[in-house]
């Protein structure tokens, strides 16, 4: 693999993980407000606890922007409590949902009209939005083109040995945007398959023996 194109040794990856996984199925939401609520409570939380969080909002009938606007702090906090930082994420979950409807009117198609760059910079204006949020939202929920950076990603490709020379969010965004085709279906299932490597195999105490991609990994090759 040293001597291939970095865009094919990408799409090798790519195949390898389709070849062992299988199609992971992801964003698992209903619609996409549902997505952006989730893209938040995942922040430092595990996704199985931002189920249950999620299915208390659904449970009390509030997963909509206009019923989040309505309740107190106190009661998101409650309602997404199983998801962790719950106040914090309270007062981002109800900053997003009046952003929504100051700006938006609620109206999701309205805002995912706007090309990516514009969308990227109008989500990053909501307090407790970053980065990975934002790009989750777009890629998962407005169904755009961006590659999705997380840990997971990041120790992934460091320990094949594919790390970019800046360690900042957009070089490794930049490592798969500028080397693969800018196609959203792709960079959802691409980044979704590095997440379940990256939960169950690629651990920071790595099960180095059941990575399918362990031949060419210079963490394997080095330890």
């Amino acid at each position: 693999m040293d001597n291939q194109p970095l865009s094919q040794k990408l799409l090798n990856i790519y195949h390898r993980l389709i070849d062992g996984y299988g199609p992971q199925h992801w964003w698992p939401a209903q619609e996409p407000f549902e997505v952006m609520v989730g893209a938040v409570l995942t922040q430092s939380a595990a996704w199985l606890n931002v189920e249950k969080a999620i299915t208390n909002l659904k449970t009390a009938k509030v997963l909509s922007p206009q019923a989040l606007r309505q309740l107190s702090l106190p009661e998101i906090a409650t309602l997404i409590r199983p998801c962790g930082y719950y106040n914090a994420k309270a007062l981002k979950l109800k900053s997003l949902a009046q952003w929504l409807g100051k700006h938006y009117h609620d109206n999701l198609t309205k805002l995912f009209a706007n090309n990516i760059d514009h969308l990227q910079q109008q989500l990053l204006s909501v307090h407790g939005v970053g980065q990975e949020t934002a790009d989750s939202i777009i890629l998962y929920a407005a169904n755009k083109p961006i590659f999705v950076i997380d840990a997971y990603t990041r120790r992934i490709i460091n320990r094949i040995g594919l790390a970019p020379d800046s360690n900042s969010y957009t070089a490794y965004q930049a490592l798969f945007m500028d080397n693969l085709p800018a196609d959203a279906r792709l960079f959802n299932e691409y980044h979704a398959l590095l997440v379940c490597l990256g939960k169950n195999v690629c651990r920071n105490h790595p099960l180095c023996q059941q990575c399918c991609l362990n031949d060419i990994c210079c963490f394997t090759a080095n330890s």
